[in-house]
């Protein structure tokens, strides 16, 4: 636990204020990626034997092979132990979340272009997808929401929810319950760089996956990370980060609640706010020493105008961007690196985690300067069909002859000239 550290970022030092906020974290275990890469040969090599030995070292020691599938009656009989408030909350979220993903859902388009050449592109959802749904110090029936309801939008007809097993043998309760409400079936007990195996690689029970989504520890990130290429993923998750940038319009007391939500993910988490308003940051440190000491790392920055503050959050490329400003719609239209940003006075990431509709597993890590949010598009391949009309060979075929010609592909100029030839003998 540490208390909020303030620093002044002057112009010239954004880029390094930048990395500062973001320190480098020791890995939990120096020896991580080879303890992975050994637990996914045990499993690849061993399947099920593997996956019962790992849930009884982290867990469960009385795990067995049996225990692997949580049957349908088990799911049912969850769904009808939770509580009914906690359901109509789920079920909230999850109708914010599927009406979001069915909007922004891509969806086929067809193409004809100058020469008379016509080009489909399809969206195909790919045939199975595994769900990872972290457990541990806590359960996260949230997480299975924001992972499967974009599988089932895109159209994927398989989906298999894996979730570390407790002392029982079976993965948290309210995970079970939720899996019963989505209309999930396929659930396992199985967790940690375990579960990542068995979806990649398949064992007699588990049946492998095309794509692997969800949050974890760093075992099972750096899980993902090697079965990449063997399996679609999407993304690494690290960290959990807040940015807030802010003006004297805002209200304190919330931004201090919102930088606490945050640093309540854990000692690691990243949560920092940047205002122009020294102010502003006064009353915010005030906040967070009225409501409690900070779990994770909590920093004030004083920039020098509102627009050094916006850079900053640019520069820093935070999973989740709070602007508390006026014209919020104005600058969050300039904002290019952010996992999802959320503007106004009722800007809360808190929303964006629940029940807004947007999917809180986000780019992390700086990673928005590259990435995206998980939804439907993860679970879709973009694949292109081409009808090459006999105007388009004409018009097309000697530009093809002069680059392979040039790339000393003799045979390719020779397979379109034959078309070419096919249409001129034709006429």
């Amino acid at each position: 636990m540490s208390a909020p550290v303030r620093v002044a970022c002057a112009p010239n030092e954004i880029p390094a204020c930048a990395r500062a906020l973001r320190p480098e974290h020791t890995a939990p275990d120096p020896a991580l990626p080879q303890t992975v890469a050994d637990t996914l040969a045990d499993v690849r090599r061993s399947g099920d034997l593997a996956l019962v030995e790992h849930a009884r070292l982290f867990g469960s020691p009385g795990f067995v092979r049996a225990q692997l599938r949580v049957p349908a009656a088990a799911l049912a009989a969850a769904r009808g132990r939770l509580a009914p408030e906690l359901a109509a909350a789920i079920d909230a979220a999850a109708q914010q979340v599927r009406a979001f993903a069915t909007a922004v859902c891509p969806t086929d388009l067809d193409v004809t272009l100058a020469p008379g050449q016509r080009i489909r592109m399809r969206s195909v959802p790919v045939a199975a997808a595994g769900c990872y749904v972290p457990g541990g110090r806590a359960a996260y029936p949230s997480s299975l929401v924001m992972a499967v309801i974009p599988a089932q939008v895109a159209g994927v007809e398989r989906i298999a929810v894996v979730s570390p097993p407790g002392p029982d043998g079976r993965p948290a309760d309210v995970v079970l319950a939720t899996a019963a409400l989505l209309g999930v079936d396929e659930v396992y007990a199985v967790g940690g760089a375990a579960a990542i195996a068995a979806l990649a690689y398949g064992t007699d029970t588990i049946a492998p996956v095309s794509v692997i989504t969800g949050p974890g520890s760093s075992w099972v990130q750096e899980a993902k990370r090697q079965v990449s290429g063997q399996v679609g993923i999407d993304g690494f998750a690290g960290p959990s980060e807040v940015m807030i940038v802010a003006d004297g319009t805002a209200d304190p007391v919330a931004l201090a609640l919102d930088l606490l939500a945050q640093a309540e993910h854990g000692p690691d988490s990243v949560a920092a706010i940047a205002s122009a308003d020294p102010t502003l940051i006064d009353a915010v440190a005030r906040g967070l020493a009225a409501e409690q000491e900070p779990l994770g790392a909590v920093t004030l920055v004083d920039c020098q105008t509102l627009e050094d503050a916006v850079a900053l959050a640019e520069a820093f490329a935070p999973e989740h961007l709070e602007l508390c400003v006026q014209d919020a719609n104005g600058v969050a239209d300039r904002i290019r690196q952010a996992g999802a940003v959320f503007i106004g006075p009722n800007c809360a990431t808190a929303y964006g985690d629940y029940v807004a509709g947007s999917n809180h597993v986000l780019p992390t890590g700086g990673a928005a300067r590259f990435a995206s949010a998980l939804g439907p598009s993860t679970y879709l391949r973009r694949m292109s069909i081409v009808e090459m009309t006999d105007s388009a060979v004409q018009a097309l075929t000697p530009h093809l002859e002069r680059l392979a010609e040039a790339e000393g592909f003799v045979l390719h100029a020779r397979s379109a000239a034959r078309r070419q030839s096919g249409i001129e003998g034709g006429s």
